[in-house]
């Protein structure tokens, strides 16, 4: 018997159903009345009160008699189940009393003989026939079942008040002298008696925490602290109440406001999709009804919310302050009731304008409204009032006499009209370009195909818009007030036009083997995405109030204008305090869940495999004619798994190859910008002008990185260094990318690293399977031959459309000066944001960029230039700087020949490590030469200055080791040392050794170990490379060796792994001892639930985002896809990633934290310089500056007691003094590891080698 039933019942007799009765607040008669009042109150809502007041008419008595029985035996189900039917009804009814009506004299009345699970009910007054109960009736009797679920409610707590007491008994009587060394009881093992070994132990913990409280009162002062309680987890159900959010404002967006209310209505009204919600997705209606509702609708939302059992926020109250001030004829009394609720609330006014996102013009609107009670207020932007710089930058930001911030070499003007370049390109999203292919001669079968394939596109677009138009009637259709979510408001934030084009975009970049369906629809998702953003910030007014900040901004940059004392991210907080008014530039956009976006992007494949298609005899008139798609979806295996594929058609794929398209489409951000980027101002505002760029890029759908990054409050320093990299200025070298593109036309080098067509790949036999002059053995082979021959010509295709998108986007800006913005992983390390084309490529990449900026060489620049010029040749590595120097003198002709006749001379350069820079420095150095005056030369070539080993460099420092520091040149030394030859020396001492014992195998490796053998190992192994890597590794290397037999090769790698950690180990004595704390740590961390989480000196919060895999399945219109994700923080964190990532990350977030500070120092002394991560680049004026505050930076950042710090941090992140943590051994265990600093050597990070 269900309360539906019981209510249905009673609408039989009656005719009305009882919440009806509810709703119009009125009493039953004749019926049973189980909701009997209703609260009247602020909010309107049902307390659920049942009082049960029951009149009794002679003609209904034996059905009463009837319904009486049936619920009096269903009791004990019923209790049991109201909490779960609430979720059901409409309206939030609350169980309170339940009354019943007393069984008649016959004596058949029935108990239950259940013993009822749920509340005890109180005891209820029992009216005689014909009667009714009186609220303040004078005394209750008890039924009989009443009366024994009341005596088994007071037997059960008898025996729990005597559980308890035993309890404390036994506590009482345990040996408590003998845990002295215990913080508290909670945390003793669970034993009678403590050894002698475990009451040290408990002593030493206790020492070890009296000295972390003294110390923790200078780390509550220090940057780590800032970030240090904020786990980074988002909210429980953060996914659904993500994916909700994101359809409420794209419902509203599309001015759907009725599907958007209906939507949070159904979401509301049933308890178990209630909870997913929270304060900001009702003040998404409030946000509308500000502008096109009332105030009470408003003031209908908030009666929701406080059902919801929810507060208003500072979003909730800015809406119904707007809606005030929209109304002329709003009462101050109104206002004031609104402000006075928000400061009891603990909400100040000044909140209001600092904290809250703005649109359009709705500041103005909650100013209007604030100034009617308060006419002289002025808004309060702190903007900066929390800034808080670290320790290594305090001087940076205070003392700034002698800094000299650099300027761009255009006037005020050019700035604001490249401005005004790069916003029509991002505001179009797209940009279509020249191809480098365009070059080749146009012959006859290339016209056709071009022709053929204009004619096939103008069809698909006709078919795919009216297969959208027809997809999205259907949507339309489905029941808006249905709960679940739909694709239908997507579908419509963007004309019907731009999906199309987004699709054909994705049908003319399709690789020629195919895609993964997730990875296709995730690419088109995402695209929707970014053009829906932009349009948001259109309709918002952002663009507006953009171009006038920027056209201020540009004051800063320019030349032409006066110098100024602050930095770019410095200059936009003033002028964002300037032009506080109108709608908020960050925050107003708002983001997708990665399962929104993939569902998107599957739905719009969908759409485009079964609707594309083409004649079958298209290119060959014999074959019989019938449309055929150009796109199918199948399945392949991916490892062990089996994923969906979208693969073109072979007529699709030679149209295309036929074709040789001149023109090439790209979204906006995958070109470099045409002004200086944007400032990182938060983690949401920077880079791009309108494209969303977050400033910390993370795996799609991980949260926790932004969640962390958004509490802390000091990021200044990070943020800085970001913007400063961004703001050097490139150009191309125009004379080499001609030498590339001549090449890339012809037939490719694959020794210069050009790829080749796919003309000059391998032909893919043709045989039939079915041939009976084939044998088994021989159909095998040839099997085998046409997977290798289509797999070596996918990668070829592969390599050759990067090669093609690279060479055409650098000769689209070969005229044109540009930017790359950055942004950077969560470990801190820094990245250019457009993907393709940018410095840190490869050596073509790499070549053909230039600064745009150019300085004279001066007395040093072209020794520089000679000395990066041996460097890119991979010779002399032994050899000082002035040996190099020397032998780059003695190879003068050849440099002047391979710069004059690059490839029909003696072609030296083709022979450097990195041939194309090689060549690029060769024509820097010729043109300098050959000047009036070499150090008058203006050069704008970039020279490069590399790490030794930049890993073991941050762990020498970090041990004090002297040994190891001298080995990886943290030493003065005459010769620049060379650790892989070293550690090579070492592995060949093991080895002779060994071989001189009779050991085989190491007598067979006489003569092979070398430099080149060890040097991926060794550069590898700081960064958690196991043995197991490095043995493949050694492998790949001892199988390039043509001399070596390969019957040993398995097991020599074995062996040679041994001895270079055995090397390492003894080379550098302090490494693997904080290597192994580090992994020790973290696996400890991990084991009690937690994930490992750090702060860097410059006080970037970091959080290793390894958890559990856990499989969600996407039900796509095409197929299941199944979604392995392992970022997820409700997870368990996974305990061998976290171990093995933890040493390599910490070092890589060390690296960029000395990256930084030299990037901020060399722009305050005026140096142009940018970074490829350990590898710093500057001009060759500027060389000996830049290696000087390099060396000093490094200095700084050891000169912090780092590991100290770390220690301090993880032990007040995972092991607080007031734990009452009930695995007391593991708390135990971690606690003494991470108090218990390796120790250090004798070195003294004071002096560096130059």
């Amino acid at each position: 018997m269900s309360l539906l039933r019981v209510c249905a019942f009673a609408k039989c007799l009656n005719g009305r159903s009882l919440f009806q009765r509810c709703a119009a607040g009125v009493s039953f008669v004749g019926c049973c009345q189980l909701c009997a009042s209703i609260r009247n109150t602020a909010v309107r809502r049902i307390s659920g009160e049942l009082k049960g007041t029951v009149l009794h008419s002679p003609e209904k008595l034996s059905m009463f008699t009837y319904f009486k029985y049936y619920f009096y035996f269903y009791l004990p189900v019923l209790e049991a189940r109201i909490q779960q039917l609430q979720s059901d009804v409409v309206l939030d009814v609350q169980h309170a009393n339940v009354q019943f009506v007393k069984a008649p004299s016959s004596g058949r009345g029935v108990s239950s003989g259940r013993d009822p699970k749920s509340k005890s009910v109180d005891k209820t007054d029992i009216p005689k026939s014909g009667q009714t109960v009186a609220k303040g009736a004078s005394k209750s009797q008890s039924s009989r079942w009443m009366e024994k679920l009341s005596q088994e409610k007071k037997n059960k707590l008898k025996k729990q008040q005597h559980l308890q007491h035993d309890i404390q008994k036994n506590v009482k009587e345990k040996p408590i002298a003998q845990s002295k060394g215990s913080k508290g009881g909670a945390m003793l093992p669970a034993k009678n008696t403590v050894s002698s070994q475990t009451q040290t132990e408990l002593t030493e913990v206790e020492e070890l925490e009296q000295r972390r409280g003294q110390q923790l009162g200078h780390c509550a002062s220090s940057s780590s602290s800032k970030c240090l309680q904020q786990d980074g987890k988002p909210p429980a159900g953060g996914d659904i109440l993500h994916s909700i959010h994101s359809y409420l404002e794209a419902c509203v967006f599309v001015g759907n406001l009725e599907r958007a209310h209906s939507f949070l209505l159904s979401q509301h009204r049933v308890r178990s999709r209630r909870k997913h919600l929270n304060t900001n997705v009702y003040n998404i209606m409030m946000r509308v009804w500000a502008k096109k509702g009332t105030l009470n609708q408003i003031g209908s939302l908030f009666i929701l919310l406080e059902e919801a059992g929810l507060k208003p926020n500072l979003g909730s109250y800015c809406a119904a302050l707007e809606r005030m001030g929209r109304n002329p004829n709003c009462s101050p009394r109104v206002i004031s009731r609104c402000l006075n609720q928000m400061e009891e609330d603990g909400m100040s006014i000044d909140d209001l304008f600092s904290r809250c996102v703005f649109r359009q013009d709705e500041r103005d609107m909650v100013l209007m409204a604030v100034r009617i009670v308060e006419p002289d207020y002025q808004p309060s932007l702190n903007l900066n009032a929390t800034q808080c710089s670290p320790p290594l930058v305090q001087d940076f930001y205070t003392q700034r006499a002698d800094h000299h911030y650099p300027k761009l070499d255009f006037t005020q003007e050019e700035l604001q009209e490249r401005f005004q370049r790069q916003l029509s390109m991002e505001q179009a999203c797209t940009i279509t370009i020249d191809s480098v292919e365009a070059a080749k001669p146009v012959t006859e079968n290339m016209v056709k195909m071009r022709e053929l394939l204009a004619e096939q596109h103008a069809q698909w677009k006709k078919i795919l818009l009216q297969a959208l138009k027809e997809s999205k009637m259907i949507l339309a259709n489905s029941s808006i007030k249905d709960y679940r979510l739909n694709l239908y408001p997507y579908l419509c934030l963007l004309e019907d036009r731009e999906y199309v084009d987004i699709m054909m975009q994705s049908v003319a970049n399709m690789p020629l083997s195919g895609e993964s369906l997730k990875v296709l629809a995730s690419d088109l998702g995402n695209r929707v995405y970014t053009k829906y953003c932009v349009q948001q910030k259109l309709r918002n007014q952002v663009v507006e109030k953009l171009s006038s900040m920027y056209n201020e901004f540009t004051k800063l940059l320019a030349k032409d204008t006066e110098e100024y004392t602050v930095i770019p991210r410095e200059q936009w907080w003033e002028l964002e305090k300037e032009h506080s008014s109108g709608p908020t530039l960050q925050g107003g956009e708002t983001s997708w869940p990665y399962i929104v976006t993939l569902d998107l992007g599957t739905y719009l494949v969908d759409m485009m495999v079964k609707n594309l298609k083409i004649n079958s005899d298209i290119l060959n008139p014999s074959y019989e004619r019938k449309l055929i798609p150009i796109l199918y979806h199948m399945y392949t295996f991916r490892n062990t798994r089996q994923v969906g594929f979208i693969k073109p058609h072979p007529i699709l794929n030679q149209m295309q190859q036929e074709a040789m398209e001149t023109r090439l489409t790209f979204d906006s951000y995958v070109m470099p910008m045409l002004c200086p980027p944007l400032p990182w101002t938060s983690v949401k505002f920077g880079a791009y002008l309108l494209t969303p760029t977050k400033l910390m890029r993370t795996v799609d759908g991980a949260t926790q990185h932004d969640v962390l990054l958004e509490k802390c409050q000091n990021l200044q320093a990070v943020m800085d260094s970001i913007n400063l990299l961004g703001n050097c200025a490139w150009k191309i070298n125009k004379p080499l990318l001609d030498i590339i593109i001549s090449i890339f036309n012809d037939r490719g080098s694959e020794k210069l690293d050009i790829p080749p067509p796919l003309s000059e790949g391998p032909k893919i036999p043709q045989f039939s399977p079915h041939d009976p002059t084939y044998t088994a053995s021989e159909k095998a082979h040839m099997k085998r031959e046409v997977i290798n021959a289509k797999k070596k010509c996918s990668e070829m295709h592969s390599l050759r459309m990067d090669a093609l998108y690279k060479l055409s986007i650098a000769n689209h800006m070969r005229d044109e000066i540009f930017w790359f913005p950055h942004n950077m992983d969560f470990r801190g390390r820094t990245y250019p944001c457009p993907p393709y084309f940018n410095h840190l490529g490869s050596d073509v990449t790499r070549a053909i960029l230039v600064f745009a900026e150019g300085k004279p060489l001066g007395p040093k620049g072209l020794d520089w230039l000679k000395i990066h010029l041996v460097n890119l040749t991979g010779l002399k590595k032994k050899n000082s700087l002035q040996g190099r120097l020397e032998y780059a003198n003695t190879i003068v002709e050849d440099i002047l020949d391979s710069a004059d006749n690059p490839l029909n001379g003696k072609k030296w350069w083709m022979n450097a490590d990195e041939p194309w820079q090689a060549l690029a420095c060769c024509m820097e150095i010729a043109n300098a030469v050959r000047s009036p005056d070499p150090t008058q030369f203006i050069s704008h070539f970039p020279v490069h200055q590399d790490g030794s080993c930049n890993g073991l460099q941050h762990y020498a420092a970090l041990g004090r080791d002297v040994i190891g520091a001298t080995s990886v040149n943290l030493v003065p030394c005459d010769v620049p040392q060379d650790v892989y030859s070293g550690v090579a020396q070492q592995v060949e001492e093991f080895r002779a050794k060994d071989a001189n014992d009779g050991l085989k195998i190491a007598q067979v490796l006489n003569g092979f170990i070398s430099r080149k053998v060890v040097k991926q190992t060794v550069m590898t192994v700081v960064y958690g490379v196991t043995r197991y890597g490095g043995r493949l590794q050694i492998e790949k290397r001892l199988k390039e060796i043509d001399e070596f037999p390969k019957e040993y090769v398995w097991e020599a790698s074995h062996y040679l792994v041994r001895q270079v950690f055995s090397a390492l180990k003894e080379m550098f004595t302090g490494t693997r001892e904080i290597q192994d704390w580090l992994t020790e740590s973290a696996r400890l961390i991990s084991k009690s639930g937690h994930t490992v989480e750090w702060v860097t000196p410059l006080g970037l919060p970091v959080i290793q985002p390894y958890h559990r895999t856990r499989n969600q399945v996407l039900k796509s219109t095409m197929q299941l896809i199944n979604l392995q994700i392992n970022y997820d923080s409700k997870e368990r964190p996974d305990t061998v990633k976290q171990k093995n990532a933890f040493p390599p990350n910490f070092i890589h977030s060390l690296d960029s934290t000395h990256m930084m500070l030299t990037a901020l120092h060399c722009y305050s002394a005026g140096l142009t310089f940018v970074s490829v991560h350990d590898c710093f680049w500057t001009h060759a004026l500027t060389v000996d500056t830049m290696n000087k505050i390099c060396r000093e930076q490094f200095v700084a950042l050891h000169s912090q007691p780092i590991l100290k710090d770390l220690s301090n941090f993880l032990l007040q992140k995972y092991c607080p003094s007031s734990s009452n943590n009930k695995k007391y051994q593991e708390y135990r265990r971690l606690f003494l590891l991470l108090a218990k600093v390796p120790q250090t050597g004798q070195f003294v990070c004071s002096i560096l080698a130059p």
